[in-house]
């Protein structure tokens, strides 16, 4: 069983909070770790059991009155419980009364967001990062804010690197043994997410578009999000298009990521970037393996680029730091892939080359945001293919990619 960075978080939640809800997308792992959690003596309820979804349905506050100290498993199939379960709380504010868990995110529905403030801390968790695969403490993030970053020469370059993007982090994709079985299993969750899932949050029947819009979306991630071309591949409207993003990143599939500017720059790109959250997946939707990567390395830069927001997002959930990621673009297509901003204001950036090698001039986009936040800028790293650390002047080094876990 993985060790997952977010455990700590739940349990210290779960310390002084009535309500602690764990979100992600499905299979990722959340039922393992909350039934690891319940061996402490919580009652344990999954709203997939067909017995338990109409309890809840019939009489939502029936159903909790009887509970305390519960665990409740894929809470976005009823959303009406947690309606109940403010009301319960509301009567008795003792922590950790509720753990609950959504493979949707049943907090972006404002009814249900305003009725619980104050009562429920949300953690998000994503399939694994590379250093809960190989059970390693992450510290890339306060080392990136340090600039301290030293030479790995056991770090994984070349085909080992692109094995491990193209394997995703899925528990039971990472299970299989091979590729094909790997892609077997992408394609079993991806249809029954969009099929099941959706249901819980949106009028499926009106959305048989989406197997062929996420096939689209998949040939766009990691890059700016325009709306209106991709409802158009489809036939239908930009603000529809707009819908069927919003409705994919509620499950977890992609995630939008908004734009950094200051009032230093004036023309800077204002426009949101697409990411898939597991590569392993991004890469079955294109079509992409190991052998046709060989092929054509230029398929890989938009595949890395999303593994590697994805694993600075699992980073993020297992950190005490408080970090917002955005990306920068300007006028002059000086780029910045992912801008991390911490709440103290602090910045630092991350430039991904999939090429074995770096030059100054991968580094524009860098020295553009440094200009741009002045004291601000902590430091800047182009992560590439290697195993060493080289610096291109001040606060700005070119780092190995698998730095991210080692």
């Amino acid at each position: 069983m993985y060790e997952r960075f977010v455990e700590r978080r739940a349990e210290e939640a779960l310390s002084d909070t009535p309500v602690v809800l764990i979100v992600g997308p499905r299979r990722a792992g959340k039922t393992t770790l909350v039934r690891k959690m319940g061996e402490a003596g919580r009652e344990y309820i999954t709203l997939d059991d067909q017995t338990a979804l109409i309890a809840a349905q019939a009489d939502p506050t029936g159903f909790v009155r009887r509970l305390d100290q519960a665990i409740i498993d894929e809470i976005q199939r009823v959303p009406e419980l947690l309606l109940a379960i403010k009301k319960s709380v509301d009567e008795d504010y003792r922590p950790g009364r509720f753990l609950l868990t959504g493979s949707a995110n049943v907090m972006t529905l404002p009814r249900v967001s305003d009725s619980l403030a104050g009562r429920i801390e949300t953690i998000e968790m994503l399939p694994l990062s590379r250093a809960e695969i190989e059970g390693k403490l992450p510290t890339f993030l306060q080392r990136l804010f340090e600039g301290n970053f030293q030479n790995n020469r056991s770090a994984e370059v070349g085909d080992d690197l692109v094995r491990l993007v193209l394997s995703g982090g899925f528990p039971e994709a990472l299970a299989r043994k091979s590729e094909r079985r790997r892609q077997d299993w992408v394609r079993a969750y991806l249809d029954s997410v969009l099929r099941r899932d959706l249901r819980d949050i949106a009028d499926i029947n009106k959305l048989t578009e989406l197997p062929q819009f996420v096939r689209i979306l998949a040939e766009h991630s990691a890059q700016l999000a325009n709306y209106s071309q991709l409802g158009a591949a489809i036939g239908v409207s930009n603000k529809t298009g707009q819908r069927y993003v919003g409705l994919l990143e509620q499950v977890f599939l992609v995630e939008t990521l908004q734009p950094w500017f200051t009032n230093r720059l004036k023309r800077i790109a204002k426009t949101p970037k697409l990411h898939f959250l597991d590569s392993g997946l991004l890469a079955t939707t294109r079509g992409i393996g190991l052998d046709r990567l060989k092929a054509d390395r230029v398929l890989l830069g938009p595949l890395l680029e999303s593994f590697v927001f994805s694993e600075v997002r699992k980073l993020m959930t297992g950190s005490d730091l408080r970090l917002t990621p955005y990306h920068f673009r300007d006028h002059q297509m000086r780029e910045v892939d992912i801008v991390l901003e911490r709440d103290d204001g602090m910045i630092a950036g991350i430039e991904i080359k999939a090429s074995a090698s770096v030059s100054p001039g991968d580094f524009a986009g860098l020295r553009t945001l440094a200009e741009a936040s002045g004291d601000r800028f902590a430091y800047g790293v182009v992560l590439y293919d290697s195993t060493d650390v080289v610096s291109f002047g001040e606060r700005i080094a070119a780092v190995p990619l698998s730095a991210l876990w080692n």
